[in-house]
């Protein structure tokens, strides 16, 4: 099927687990089990067709250099699990906007010069599709990339909680472009969103009335020091909380659920905490109560996530698709266009895989806006 090209805005750790994955199962066998990945060889392609093309950094440390020395620069602080050769990429210096927050700002200092010519950059390395792992609180940052994404021709995944994918003005503008997006918002493997997402289900399922829930998260990575500043924090309170209450059938007070980071400890690294505890009642209004505690590496867990999200995001682009995927969004993304059980999203992307049409719901996401 050819190669995928891809750009990556932010080379921080996300950039880097996602980099160490393509070279550790680069010669995986087609029919081996890779835990967090859906298929080696998805839709045509292999994990070893992906290529790093471009890169978008402000740091002063990472700009200008080889991509594979600026994942391991810090503040990086991920766990290493494979060496990554040298690709004879550099980091451009990419534009900061609200890309620097208040804390983020006393550990990274931004790299002189001007912003380099992203759409140039992107056409000449004939880029496939872009990655934007920015900082969360990124809004003009994301929106103003989102331009050059959509000058320079190419397809977009958007890991990060600003909301594109699942917005009708950014559908369309992909859409008359003849695009495809997937977004928002990145689901780890198995990380807080998608376990407290299915507590949530059982307990509807088995017919539980949630009454009361929440999810605190800490970690020791430069994701956690920027959320911080809480006012950072809005879009993503939005996308996590309403990936967890799009289960139910009925609304929670606003009151009786909180989701979302609580704190910052560096000596975490790039390691996650996270806390669920769910209270609700069951027959005859007996109370029942849930409390879990999941411990990640935090950049690892969503890294096989976007791998799929790539593949699938190239097949998009093979078949004309354009504007939003819904089943790829629906299954690898907090907050999709429209939301799914993570059964139903995994079999419409199976589907989708195997060439079926994208369901109703794509054209209907889609259409345009008079």
């Amino acid at each position: 099927m050819g190669n995928i090209n891809i750009a990556i805005i932010g080379v921080g750790n996300c950039a880097s687990s996602l980099v160490q994955g393509l070279n550790f199962y680069k010669d995986a066998k087609e029919d081996e089990f890779v835990p967090g990945l859906m298929h080696v060889n998805l839709g045509g392609y292999h994990v070893k067709d992906i290529h790093v093309v471009a890169a978008f950094d402000i740091d002063k440390n990472k700009v200008g250099k080889d991509v594979a020395e600026a994942l391991i620069t810090q503040p990086n602080n991920t766990i290493k699990f494979c060496d990554i050769p040298t690709t004879g990429v550099k980091v451009q210096r990419g534009m900061t906007h609200d890309g620097l927050g208040k804390y983020l700002s006393q550990v990274i200092k931004k790299a002189p010069g001007s912003t380099a010519d992203i759409v140039k950059i992107l056409k000449d390395s004939k880029t496939d599709i872009v990655l934007n792992y920015l900082p969360v609180g990124s809004e003009e940052a994301t929106k103003w990339y989102v331009e050059q994404v959509l000058e320079a021709g190419c397809g977009f995944i958007n890991c990060m909680p600003v909301f594109i994918g699942r917005e009708k003005y950014w559908q369309n503008r992909f859409a008359q472009k003849g695009l495809p997006v997937i977004g928002d918002d990145i689901k780890s493997q198995v990380g807080a969103t998608i376990v407290h997402r299915v507590l949530t289900r059982l307990f509807r399922d088995r017919g539980v009335k949630l009454e009361r829930t929440y999810q605190l998260n800490f970690g020791g990575n430069t994701d956690f020091l920027n959320m911080l500043e809480r006012e950072r924090l809005e879009s993503k309170k939005i996308s996590k909380t309403n990936a967890v209450t799009s289960q139910l059938d009925y609304k929670l007070d606003p009151d009786n659920i909180h989701v979302g980071p609580s704190d910052y400890v560096p000596w975490l690294l790039d390691r996650k905490y996270c806390y669920i505890v769910m209270e609700g009642r069951t027959f005859g209004d007996v109370p029942l109560k849930v409390e879990c505690k999941l411990e990640v590496w935090d950049s690892p867990n969503s890294a096989g996530v976007v791998i799929d999200a790539i593949r699938c995001c190239k097949l998009g682009l093979d078949r004309g698709l354009k504007g939003a995927l819904v089943a790829p969004s629906a299954y690898f993304m907090k907050s999709p266009c429209i939301q799914f059980t993570d059964d139903e999203a995994h079999r419409m992307v199976e589907e989708f895989i195997d060439g079926g049409n994208e369901t109703q719901e794509y054209d209907r996401v889609n259409e345009p806006v008079e």
